[in-house]
């Protein structure tokens, strides 16, 4: 299968950037920030089963089994030093992704975090099991869709699948004890996101044995949509830091 989306393809740029979706999410979530990356990264957005174009594939409902398949499907595009973002359950598969390449000896110029509790802070939760009305009740909370657009009976009929699947990976979730990640971590938040705070964001910087720093945007769990720009320096300033070739 396709895992991974690129739209403008960059093949002299110094660094790969893969961009991991939220729960429910495609990688067409990320597709503005192929064009709007510096010249010098690549971005590549990763599409999970179930999901997007690849949408007749079969969902992977286990977050370290999911990373190990993303993993494999990395190999062949580890030419070049590589970077990891992701936002809400994305954030977590993002980690570890980090932790399965740092395993295989490969390391992670940046883990960008963005919009989710440190994966080692485990918040139960049974968002998964509710019912369809309940469910898109919360996607509408968290305001990455419009109501009017769930009402459609197809639409809840494509999307709703994939959206119970991925939060089944985020709630299901058990953080394995092992060694902290060797790469620099930044977590990212909106000022009013309901699903963290600063405080619990910061706690990433436990997961590392290397720099950490919390960026907080103005706005909700879905800050980055408006502040993409200010998203993407802040990516560009960080792995400039690690990575100079890389402004």
């Amino acid at each position: 299968m396709n895992w991974f989306h690129c739209y403008r393809p960059r093949p002299y740029a110094g660094l790969r950037l893969f961009c991991f979706p939220h729960a429910g999410g495609s990688a067409s979530f990320y597709r503005s920030w192929h064009g709007d990356a510096p010249h010098s990264v690549e971005v590549r957005a990763v599409q999970y089963p179930g999901h997007g174009d690849q949408r007749s594939a079969p969902l992977v409902d286990d977050a370290v089994h999911l990373a190990k398949l993303v993993t494999d499907a990395m190999a062949p595009l580890l030419d070049r030093p590589v970077a990891l973002f992701g936002h809400s359950m994305g954030a977590l598969i993002a980690y570890e992704v980090a932790r399965a390449l740092e395993a295989r000896g490969r390391g992670v110029t940046h883990l960008f975090a963005s919009g989710r509790h440190a994966p080692h802070e485990h918040r139960p939760g049974d968002t998964h099991a509710r019912s369809d009305d309940e469910l898109v009740d919360e996607l509408i909370r968290l305001g990455g869709v419009e109501r009017e657009l769930m009402d459609d009976p197809d639409i809840r009929e494509l999307a709703l699948p994939a959206v119970r699947n991925d939060y089944r990976i985020d709630e299901t979730y058990r953080h394995r004890p092992g060694g902290v990640l060797a790469c620099p971590v930044t977590a990212l938040l909106g000022s009013d996101d309901p699903e963290v705070t600063a405080g619990q964001a910061a706690r990433w910087g436990e997961l590392t044995s290397d720099r950490f720093a919390v960026r907080v945007m103005e706005g909700d769990h879905f800050y980055l949509v408006p502040r993409q720009g200010d998203v993407i320096a802040e990516l560009s300033r960080a792995v400039a830091a690690a990575w100079p070739s890389t402004p």
